[in-house]
């Protein structure tokens, strides 16, 4: 098999699945001739033609609302929002529109389509280039927002998100879009236009690391970053650390996390959004809520602050580090 990067591997997904349904259609800035920003999108128009390929204004309200329109007619848009920010102005056609069709038709009429957002700082972005917006389409309902943070889960998630009849918010962290690679198999892991979507590719998290001494609970670009903290800790301080990557962030896969923090005893939530009303505000409630009885020290958190996105001078000051993490958990282990 071959090893392919994050970006690779979300190119041979869309490959593989417009070529398995001609439903299929990719829409969005500079995604056709240019290939997208990131190259994600890099040889469809080639492949597919322009009917498929489509190069949009620089309209975000435009382009959702013409996606949602293509679904309720029939298709399967992917809509490529070029940076995190950009979404605002279409976020109104997703949490109104998007997000409703399914309830409002009593299921006949879903908006089955895909936005994918690559997301977060740490790539030297200009301003309104680097947020991270995931806690705002996880409230929600009618959504299903995931995020991957392997090449082989970004193309198999995506390809799942595509036959999903909901709504998908397929938020990318760009950070490590190239930052390595990883074999990704040719086979397409089940059909595309028959609805058969095996319902753990986009509803299970995945553990990405086996320990008992403390659960951290992550996602996206931090991942790597706590797999890292995680070594350190068991270098310097014998401690064991279980990393559950979360891939699914609404709905959460509720079980791993509750059992993770519940057979370690303490857990430690970790990504880059603003802590105030992120998801690890969420994480944290889960477990208190259910698994409390069984902790040996509150949950803690890592995560950017409340304000905005630094410019990329200040961001490493922003962004959670390997320090951090390892300062949090020291905070949760007690030294």
């Amino acid at each position: 098999m071959p090893e392919l990067t994050m970006v690779d591997a979300l190119n041979k997904g869309l490959h593989q699945a417009m070529a398995a349904d001609d439903r299929v259609v990719v829409l969005g800035e500079d995604v056709a001739k240019t290939g997208g920003v990131f190259r994600v999108t890099a040889g469809l128009l080639d492949a597919f033609g322009e009917d498929r390929v489509v190069d949009t204004p620089l309209a975000e309200a435009g382009i959702v609302g013409s996606a949602i329109g293509m679904a309720v007619y029939g298709l399967r848009p992917v809509v490529e929002i070029q940076f995190d920010v950009f979404v605002y102005p279409g976020f109104e056609q997703i949490v109104v529109h998007a997000a409703r069709y399914a309830w409002r038709t009593q299921g006949q009429v879903p908006a089955s389509i895909v936005v994918r957002i690559p997301y977060g700082g740490g790539v030297r972005a200009p301003e309104l280039h680097s947020d991270s917006p995931e806690a705002l389409f996880c409230h929600v309902p009618g959504l299903k927002v995931v995020c991957p943070t392997t090449p082989s889960d970004a193309r198999d998630m995506l390809l799942a998100a595509i036959a999903d009849p909901d709504p998908v918010i397929f938020m990318e962290p760009k950070r490590i879009y190239r930052a390595g690679r990883q074999e990704v198999s040719d086979d397409m892991p089940f059909p595309i236009g028959n609805g058969g979507v095996p319902s753990e590719v986009l509803t299970k998290a995945r553990i990405a690391r086996e320990g008992n001494d403390l659960a951290i609970i992550t996602y996206g670009a931090t991942v790597p970053l706590c797999l890292e903290a995680a070594e350190r800790l068991a270098r310097e301080r014998g401690v064991e650390s279980r990393i559950v990557d979360l891939r699914s962030l609404y709905p959460l896969d509720v079980d791993t996390i509750t059992s993770s923090a519940s057979e370690c005893a303490r857990a430690l939530v970790v990504h880059e959004a603003p802590r105030t009303a992120g998801l690890g505000a969420e994480v944290s409630s889960l477990i208190h809520e259910r698994v409390m009885l069984d902790l040996e020290a509150p949950v803690g958190r890592v995560t950017g602050f409340d304000v905005p996105f630094p410019q990329f001078a200040n961001e490493d000051d922003y962004l959670p580090s390997v320090d951090r993490i390892v300062a949090g958990a020291g905070k949760v282990l007690d030294f």
